[in-house]
């Protein structure tokens, strides 16, 4: 029995312009002198939506086709998919950290790999004052684990409350997958404001958007698709506006995540909907 996802190369197509997004906002690339992926960091956001579509895509189509879940299983499969590749990396910077990081900056790299690999390094760079894309932080190599850490810590507690409601409140899947987003958009933007560092950092504030992808995943399992071409063509380039919008005319002064980061979700959430390049 085949529980596998079906491949939409349009997935692979959001996964490049998100990565080239990052690079071209990390490397302050400018274009005729003017930079213009200011707004480049949401480039992590969408791939948040992505890995949300993801994982409950595989989790709900094995309960439909099977009415069970291997959390076992499941657990196993996000081990050898991140471990080996993040031992590689963490085995391969520490020469280079021992020979170019000051030894108290060393002290911290080897404090955030071993958050890393517990999947905190979120929280432990949080806790260090550590405000992304500052001066200091070029000292931190393990910065960017920190989104790898939220999705971890999703994929943790995510299934096992997905799997119950499942079995019990099955109707209401849908219901709670909601409530669970506005709650964490409102809690996001009503203290993005007051404690900026811990918005961009928690769980608890990026949530919402892994589970807009839980939410489009249910939809599409659901078969709520439209197959009215015109119209497919139309949400789509709607959603590639709303994502260039935001990586050209937003920058990160913005309050974020908040409302404003509506933008590029509903962007890459209209083209996972509407998208499907196996119909042409």
């Amino acid at each position: 029995m085949n529980t596998k996802i079906n491949y939409r190369p349009e997935i692979d197509g959001l996964r490049a312009i998100s990565v080239f997004a990052v690079i071209f906002y990390h490397s302050e690339s400018k274009i005729f002198g003017k930079d213009f992926f200011t707004g480049g960091f949401f480039g992590v956001d969408i791939f948040f939506v992505i890995s949300g579509y993801l994982i409950t895509s595989l989790i709900l189509k094995e309960l439909a086709l099977t009415n069970k879940f291997s959390l076992l299983n499941f657990y196993e499969r996000r081990v050898r998919r991140i471990i080996p590749a993040l031992l590689t990396v963490i085995i391969f910077s520490l020469p280079f950290a021992w020979i170019y990081l000051l030894p108290i900056n060393f002290v911290d790299f080897s404090k955030s790999i071993l958050f890393t690999l517990g999947f905190g390094s979120n929280y432990y760079f949080y806790f260090a004052d550590i405000v992304y894309n500052a001066q200091d932080s070029l000292s931190k190599p393990f910065l960017h684990t920190w989104s790898l850490s939220v999705e971890e810590q999703y994929y943790l507690f995510f299934p096992i409350l997905l799997l119950f409601v499942f079995k019990y409140l099955r109707n209401y899947l849908i219901f709670f997958l909601i409530i669970g987003l506005f709650s964490s958009l409102i809690f996001a933007h009503v203290n993005a404001e007051n404690n900026p560092s811990l918005i961009f950092y928690s769980i608890h504030s990026r949530m919402w958007e892994l589970l807009c992808g839980s939410v489009l995943a249910y939809l599409e399992i659901k078969k709520y698709r439209s197959n009215k071409k015109g119209l497919n063509e139309i949400f789509t380039i709607l959603g590639l506006v709303l994502i260039f919008y935001s990586f050209i005319f937003l920058n990160d002064k913005v309050l974020h995540p908040s409302f404003i980061s509506l933008i590029p979700i509903i962007g890459v959430s209209l083209i996972i909907l509407f998208a499907d390049i196996r119909n042409y």
